[in-house]
């Protein structure tokens, strides 16, 4: 691995940490990394329900990593989708929780300690979802 691209995997690990840590301290109300509110219904969306999995990943610091259909820090979404299967919910919930790295190259992600697996569970399921 070149000196470039070392420098640029430090600062892209530097990056999602200081995010990551960033928005718990703006935000006094989450804790672990998971919403403790439901977010309230605007002009905008009432009357549409949102899948609890996307409404949690909203609520915590995963957008800061991926997107659902492109890769950002982490794979997309779609791209987790089409890897797994509905076997692997606990396999990937577990990692939600534990964190690591390897599956997709070799920027970590963050580890969620203070989810439940019961939430880890309902976003994966709601990632599976959008399989294509």
């Amino acid at each position: 691995m070149t000196i470039m691209k070392k420098l640029l995997l430090c600062c892209l690990v530097g990056i999602s940490l200081f995010s990551c840590s960033k928005k718990e301290a703006e935000n006094p109300e989450k804790e672990s990394n998971v919403l403790l509110e439901e977010p309230q219904a605007t002009e905008e969306n009432k009357g549409e329900e949102k899948p609890e999995g996307l409404t949690l990943i909203e609520g915590a610091d995963c957008l800061s990593c991926h997107k659902i259909d492109s890769k950002l820090v982490g794979p997309s979404y779609q791209e987790i989708a089409n890897k797994y299967t509905e076997a692997d919910v606990d396999k990937l919930a577990e990692k939600v929780i534990a964190g690591g790295k390897g599956s997709w190259g070799e920027v970590p992600m963050t580890a969620h300690p203070g989810m439940s697996k019961e939430t880890a569970q309902k976003m994966v399921k709601y990632i599976l979802s959008l399989k294509k």
